[in-house]
């Protein structure tokens, strides 16, 4: 999918794929934002969460409440839907997977002065998010419970992008940052993908 109502996507970031073979990806427009990511150019879509039908293949909008959605992760049961908003919010918002829709959007966590990219969820419901693009001494990896209080942080001396979990576990975490690539070996087990 590279177009919607024909018009070109902004620029896909983050993408899940559900239990259900449906994919979930965001569309927060940073690749024409400037030359230094793609070719800077003014979108022609709003900033939004897309999901596409595993059957008919098909395209739908289910966010657009957001100003730049960027990573997404799904709840252990896939009762919840987890999205970064890496915009002015910079907070981590939370729906209600109701079907094919999302409702009820409610903030889980704030992150400022920090901004959300990359999130994952282990298998207690823990969320693990990339924390940056500040200039404080506070960022690098946040760990929220799923009622949202922070439980752990891993400071980097660089801001962190993304982060996914792997090896045989998948009880490694895997970051990336401005200029390194991160891997560190943590007590919990993140959801396959």
């Amino acid at each position: 999918m590279d177009r919607f109502d024909g018009k070109p996507l902004n620029a896909p970031n983050d993408v899940v794929v559900r239990s259900d073979n449906s994919i979930w990806f965001t569309d927060p427009g940073y690749g024409l934002l400037s030359h230094y990511e793609g070719t800077r150019m003014e979108p022609e879509l709003p900033t939004r969460v897309y999901r596409i039908d595993p059957g008919s293949l098909v395209g739908e909008v289910v966010v657009e409440d957001m100003e730049r959605p960027n990573g997404l992760c799904f709840s252990p049961d896939e009762r919840l839907l987890y999205i970064a908003d890496s915009g002015q919010r910079r907070e981590i918002r939370v729906y209600d997977v109701v079907g094919r829709k999302l409702e009820n959007g409610r903030v889980f966590a704030s992150l400022a002065p920090c901004c959300p990219d990359g999130i994952r969820c282990d298998t207690d419901g823990n969320i693990w998010s990339s924390a940056g693009w500040s200039g404080s001494p506070d960022e690098g990896v946040r760990i929220y419970a799923p009622d949202g209080d922070l439980i752990g942080k891993i400071a980097l001396p660089e801001v962190c992008a993304n982060l996914t979990f792997g090896g045989r576990k998948r009880n490694r975490l895997f970051f990336t940052a401005s200029q390194s690539l991160y891997s560190l070996y943590v007590d919990a087990l993140g959801i396959p993908y």
